[in-house]
């Protein structure tokens, strides 16, 4: 046990499936097994949840992978020494299209689309707009995120390249809102919404984060640097807690009552048919059909790895290559960063004593 400095904590969170972590920490009483007592608050943006913790109304946060190193180099915000001591998820993410575009590009090939979708589909629909002077528009939940690289990606392998698209960033529980009123041909966001998106027969789900980057960190735990130096006791309870969460994550049968749970109107208010599919490993792609069979679509940890979780820097200087390869970065604030200054491995140690 751990002799915290603060025990009152306030943890942001975003509607989705892999906050899991943190809301079985919460439910399951390990934070109050670590000496803590976790208020936690649900955020409606990534950006309202990045300022709140920059700004010290929350004391820490569930992160996109991608962000805290976007804090420290001032991008889309203010410069903020946010530091990552816990990986709390991998994969978790979805390309969906819309149902009105998907039944266009397979009337343009004969029905015939296996899965995952290939990106390469579109290019016909994208040169009929570009002669209409229209294009195809896209969104992801925040710039600097493994949904928009992800997505960067995929369009890559198919020929195309950001500027055959509009992008938008769109707040991930208004993904589906937005495709229903035609505003989105198509989205890369967290489960559980590419399964609303199926469910409502609005949109189907082509590929995954698992079909594009395996395992590739996707949530992370968020802190300010001064105030974890301030509560490195607390910090440890808290990496702690959550890590007891994630193992407990590892258990099928938990992950039933884990979808339970998440359905409250408190964390994801929607059904547990719609939070159920991926945690279980099932890939709704369209209404009606069999799911695919994606066993590591979510992924909090492992039990038979105890370094699973903690802050990975190869996978971290991924994420930075990524970043000045799309253009957010430059050459020289690539050279000039330093990933272990950000992605804290020592504090994730210092928590198990290793």
């Amino acid at each position: 046990m751990f002799n915290v400095e603060k025990k009152s904590i306030c943890l942001g969170f975003m509607p989705l499936t892999d906050s899991a972590p943190v809301v079985i920490a919460h439910e399951m009483g390990f934070f109050e097994k670590w000496g803590l007592n976790v208020k936690l608050t649900k955020q409606n943006s990534w950006t309202t949840l990045r300022d709140k913790l920059h700004s010290g109304i929350i004391d820490a946060a569930q992160m996109l992978a991608p962000m805290p190193i976007a804090s420290n180099l001032g991008l889309y915000g203010e410069n903020a020494k946010v530091i990552s001591p816990m990986i709390l998820s991998r994969n978790g993410n979805g390309i969906t299209l819309s149902t009105k575009l998907y039944q266009k590009i397979l009337s343009q090939h004969n029905n015939k689309a296996s899965m995952p979708f290939s990106a390469s589909l579109l290019r016909r629909e994208i040169s009929e707009r570009k002669k209409q002077g229209d294009k195809l528009t896209f969104a992801v939940v925040f710039p600097y995120s493994c949904h928009y690289y992800q997505l960067i990606e995929w369009l890559r392998k198919g020929g195309i390249t950001l500027s055959d698209i509009n992008m938008l960033i769109v707040p991930p529980s208004n993904m589906v809102p937005s495709m229903h009123s035609g505003d989105l041909d198509g989205f890369c966001v967290g489960s559980p919404w590419n399964a609303k998106a199926v469910r409502e027969s609005v949109g189907i789900t082509g590929v995954t984060s698992s079909d594009l980057w395996q395992d590739m960190p996707e949530k992370v735990l968020g802190l300010m640097s001064d105030w974890q130096a301030k509560h490195p006791q607390t910090t440890s309870a808290l990496i702690s807690a959550l890590y007891e969460a994630c193992q407990w994550l590892e258990n099928i049968p938990n992950r039933f009552e884990a979808a339970r749970i998440l359905s409250r109107a408190r964390y994801l208010d929607t059904q547990i048919d719609v939070i159920a599919p991926s945690l279980i490993g099932s890939c709704l792609t369209l209404n009606n059909t069999t799911p695919r069979k994606i066993p590591s679509y979510h992924q909090f940890s492992s039990l038979k790895d105890p370094t699973f979780n903690a802050p990975a820097y190869k996978s971290a200087e991924t994420i930075a290559d990524l970043m000045q390869e799309c253009g957010q970065i430059n050459a020289q604030q690539r050279t000039e960063l330093n990933i272990a200054s950000i992605y804290k491995k020592d504090i994730y140690r210092t928590a198990f004593n290793t």
